[in-house]
């Protein structure tokens, strides 16, 4: 497989684009990007949810993760790209994976990976999708609930993250090979 490939894994939160990039990009041998608004926090140190109602009144957050995400892509080599929009930004992706879970299942991943009660973490993922789609639409033009154009479309809810990573390689290595 030639080693510049670069692989886009979108989906909203708690669908497994972490989890499965870094996967792909292990299994692949290739450099895993997913700086997001976690990494911006961190950098700024502050918290998530201070970055949330930043970005809500000023474009530069979006702007800013998602310049960086871009730019890293664009290094030497390939790589595999993990974040809310990294189908549509990375425009010459040569495999676009999009991941898409039930709202239920997506809160019960949060709350694992995270803590929270249930109903907090699922009313709190809601908002957050809410806002997301707004934004993008407003900063970018862009509906995250239409990525028909992906090459690959991956429900997550009965599959568990090595069967999902599994997919993604085969799917990379019958593009490249």
């Amino acid at each position: 497989m030639k080693k510049d490939i670069r692989i886009a894994i979108s989906g909203k939160s708690g669908c497994g684009n972490t989890t499965i990039s870094k996967n792909v990009a292990d299994a692949l041998s290739l450099r895993f990007i997913n700086f997001t608004f976690r990494s911006l926090a961190k950098e700024q140190n502050i918290s998530l949810e201070e970055v949330l109602e930043k970005a809500a009144k000023d474009d530069w957050w979006d702007r800013e993760v998602d310049s960086r995400q871009v730019a890293l892509a664009h290094e030497d080599g390939g790589c595999v790209l993990g974040s809310r929009l990294a189908i549509w930004m990375l425009k010459e992706a040569d495999l676009k994976v999009y991941l898409t879970a039930k709202s239920l299942t997506r809160a019960k991943r949060i709350v694992k990976r995270e803590g929270g009660s249930l109903e907090d973490v699922a009313a709190f993922t809601e908002e957050r999708d809410r806002q997301d789609h707004g934004r993008y639409l407003r900063i970018y033009q862009i509906d995250n609930d239409v990525y028909d154009f992906a090459g690959l479309i991956i429900n997550t809810d009965d599959l568990s993250p090595e069967e999902i990573s599994a997919i993604i390689i085969e799917k990379a290595r019958r593009i490249l090979d």
